[in-house]
């Protein structure tokens, strides 16, 4: 699957609705158009958001441990939805870092 559709396990940045700007991981497909996203904090994984792709900024990031999970089992464990949030989150913040100075 193109990662620019969207695939389960893919770390998005919100753009649009009262969660811009907060990052989830992207843990059911619905269709072409919709996808359900989850960040193991605020949005847990038995309520996840439903959204539209077009209001996401896919990354290139895709966390292989939540892809395993939801295959081995069908579902994720909110921790590990943080933990690949926080990951993530730190992976860019070092990248900036290094760009900055």
């Amino acid at each position: 699957m193109d990662i620019r559709n969207g695939q389960i396990g893919q770390l998005v940045k919100v753009l649009k609705g009262k969660d811009a700007g907060s990052y989830g991981v992207i843990v059911e497909r619905i269709d072409d158009k919709f996808v359900r996203i989850s960040d193991g904090d605020k949005r847990k994984f038995d309520q996840a958001k439903r959204k539209n792709l077009q209001h996401l900024e896919l990354t290139s990031w895709i966390s292989e441990e939540v892809v395993n999970s939801l295959n081995e089992n069908g579902r994720v464990t909110n921790g590990k939805l943080r933990h690949a949030v926080i990951s993530f989150q730190q992976f860019t913040d070092t990248r900036t870092e290094e760009k900055g100075d």
